[in-house]
This record gives C-alpha cells, structure tokens and sequence, in this order.
C-alpha cells in the first residue's frame, strides 16, 4: 500500500471526550449521530479533514460480533485488521498521521450495533468491519447519510447500489447460483431432484435463497427451503424433515455452529449427500469437533475467496506476519477477509490525501475512483460500478483444518453459466 510519507506521525491531540460526550448524549436522545457541518476545515498541512480525522490521527471504527454466532469470524477480522493498523503506523502512517481503529462488540444485536454505531460515528472517518447482514440492513440509512465509506463482512444484494457500502466479492444469491450449477456438473443432480436450503431469516438467508431459486429453477431442480435463527444450534428437526422430502443435495447459509449441526447429524442419520455453505456458514475450527470426518467427506464451501495456499507474495509475507503475532490464531477467511479490507480503505485513504482531502466525501469518492485496485491479496478489482458486485467468479473449496484459510483443493473460480443473465435481471 502507498502510504506516501515516512516520517513517524504525530500523536492524536485532546478532543476525544469531547466526541464520547457528543456521541453519549445523541445515544440517549435517540438523535441523529450525524455531524452537522462536516468538514472541520483545512488541517495544519492544508488537507480537509472531517470527522474522525485531526492533525495526527485517522479513526477507523469496527461494529463486530466478538461474543456471538459470529465470534470467531469477528476475532479474526479484528486482529488481522489491527496487525495492519500497527504495521501501517510503523511506516509512518496514512498522510502523515498514525491510524486508530475503534472496535465495538455487538455479539449480532441489532439494538447494540445501532447503540455502537451512534457511539463511534461521530468520530470515525470509515468502517472498515461491520459484520452481520440485519446489522447493516438497520445501519444502512445512516451509513449512506453520513457517507461513511463502509466494508460490511456481509454480502446481500440489497447492499449494492449504495455509494458508502462496498459489497466484497460476490453476494449470497450469486455464491448459491455457483453452488447450484456445482451439483449438478459435479454431483450428478438432474431435472427433477429436490435440493434443500437450510438459511437463516434475513437479509442474508433470504438473498441466498433468491440465487439457489433461481438456479434450480432454471435446472428444472427442487429447492425444499428451511428457514432457521441464528439461535437454532441443533437441527435435528431440520434434518429429519429433508430426509422425508429424499433430497440430493443440501445448501446451507447460516452460521458455522448450525453447518456443523446439519452436517453431523446427517451423516449419522445415513443423509449422506453433499453440502455447499455459503461462506459464513464454515470457520477452519469446526475441523476440530466430533463433525469434523463428516465435514470431510460431505461439506463444501462456495466464496469469491481462493484457497490462499498460493504463492502470492503478500499472502505469505501477511499469514508469516499474523501467525508470528497470534500463533494460537488459525488463518481463516476472517482474517483474509478482514486484512483485505483493511488494506483497501488504506488505499482509499491515501488516494484521498493525494487529492487533498480527508473528509468522508473525499474518502467514498477516492474509493469509487479505484477501477483497479489490487492489495496483493488478490486479482484486481473496480468499484466504480456501485450496482455490481465487486467480482462474479467463485471457488468451490474443501474444509482442511491446516490449510491457511481453512479451505484447500479449490479449482480455477470461474463465473457460473447464467449469472450475468440473473444480475441483468434482477
């Protein structure tokens, strides 16, 4: 990443007790968290700045889950992106000024994620980490009129089309066509089978099952769907219903405690099919329960995601750099994800400075100028077309609990025949 300055960035000057108080005081009223006025005006090396940007500090802010489904999934994408911040200011920073990146835990509350939201808006610059689909579904509004340049760690479709929200990779409806035309080129699925969709409520079960619908539909195939909450950890039930419908194949865009759930119970009730997750459905640590053989021998995951086994150079320099910094840590799709991110608002940042301004408009319009943006982590992408995801292709992966993101044995990602007819449709 460009940081463009080497000398080592002033400390951040008082004034945060001054935005806590602010922001307490909007919570308590239920007011607006934006900053009436914006910009802040020019700062002391002629760059305009606005919230969450001084003389000395940019403030980054984390709405994550650290205690709730998603919790391993939110521990990862908060070290990885702090490992950045640390290695970022040890090059002297973004703009001459040290990076800050403020982590609020709403363990996937939706009232504690807008609490937190309202808590740290007025003082950070973006929000490189928000995980949970209804968590952004609520904050989107905001988000968009406060024009906080923000990378959600969710992927619905209803996300696209906001100048403020970077959807990363492929939505859930685009990853569940790839998943559909996966059985039936690899699995021997046919017109006329019944597949289930085991999916949570929300935007992110409800997005992924547009595309598995729409997938099947087209294949002549029939989708048996099983609406799920985040707090259903055992499905017994939901696994003893697919077997009377005789279903072939099983997709599933949950969490990892109920892939788990569905996959273990299914091989020991002889339903031994295939199973494709969504992303978020599998963390490298389910490898290390009593469902491990049978996540094995039946589960795959579909992700824009690689299997980062690869030889590019700032993948290995990034997995030497955070195994060495948290060794009792695996390297997951979080903490891929989450660096990525990190790196991507970094550039953005930078950009911005280039042009001569910090404020948030500055930082969604350098973001939307990046046509083609490459972290090191990955093939180059455009954020200029907000209507589109980031990238179509994706990779059908294997669970290995000692590959380095948890997932081996990928094929070259390809986009799945009928995704660009599906967008222009949609």
């Amino acid at each position: 990443m460009n940081t463009r300055h080497t000398r080592r960035p002033r400390r951040r000057a008082a004034g945060a007790v001054l935005a806590g108080t602010l922001a307490l005081l909007l919570a308590a009223t239920g007011c607006s968290s934006k900053t009436e006025g914006g910009d802040k005006g020019d700062a002391a090396d002629g760059v305009r700045t606005g919230p969450g940007v001084d003389d000395d500090t940019i403030r980054l802010g984390a709405l994550t889950d650290l205690t709730g489904p998603y919790a391993t999934l939110g521990k990862s994408i908060v070290q990885a992106q702090q490992m950045w911040a640390e290695e970022t200011n040890a090059k002297g920073g973004i703009c001459d000024r040290e990076v800050e990146i403020v982590v609020k835990d709403h363990g996937y509350d939706v009232q504690k994620a807008v609490t937190a939201y309202a808590d740290i808006a007025p003082d950070v610059v973006a929000l490189p980490q928000v995980i949970g689909s209804p968590v952004v579904a609520a904050l989107l509004d905001d988000i968009q009129r406060d024009k906080v340049l923000t990378f959600p760690q969710a992927w619905a479709a209803s996300l696209l089309g906001k100048d403020a929200v970077q959807v990363l990779g492929t939505t859930y409806d685009v990853d569940m066509i790839a998943a559909v035309e996966f059985l039936t080129r690899t699995k021997g699925l046919k017109k006329g089978d019944t597949i289930a969709h085991v999916y949570f409520e929300g935007d992110y079960g409800a997005n992924a099952l547009e595309g598995s619908t729409w997938a099947a539909e087209r294949a002549g195939i029939k989708v048996a769907g099983q609406k799920i909450q985040a707090t259903d950890t055992d499905l017994s039930a939901q696994v003893s219903a697919l077997r009377k419908e005789g279903v072939k194949a099983v997709l599933i865009s949950a969490g990892p405690a109920q892939t788990a759930s569905l996959v273990g119970v299914a091989a020991s009730r002889g339903l031994k099919v295939p199973v494709v997750s969504s992303a978020p459905g599998f963390a490298p640590q389910l490898m290390e329960t009593p469902a491990a053989p049978a996540l094995a021998a039946m589960l795959h995951v579909v992700s824009a995601a690689p299997a980062v086994s690869s030889d590019l150079p700032g993948v290995r320099r990034m997995v030497a750099s955070y195994q060495k910094r948290y060794p009792d840590s695996p390297v997951d799709s979080g903490v891929l994800s989450g660096y990525n991110a990190a790196q991507l608002i970094g550039e953005d940042l930078a950009k911005a400075c280039e042009a001569g301004g910090l404020t948030r408009e500055d930082v969604v319009k350098a973001h939307r100028s990046q046509t083609n943006a490459d972290t090191g982590l990955g093939t180059p992408q455009n954020f200029s077309d907000v209507n589109r995801p980031a990238s179509v292709e994706t990779y059908v992966l294997k669970p290995d609990a000692k590959a380095v993101g948890g997932v081996v044995n990928a094929e070259d990602a390809h986009a799945a025949p009928g995704v660009e007819e599906y967008l222009s449709s949609r």
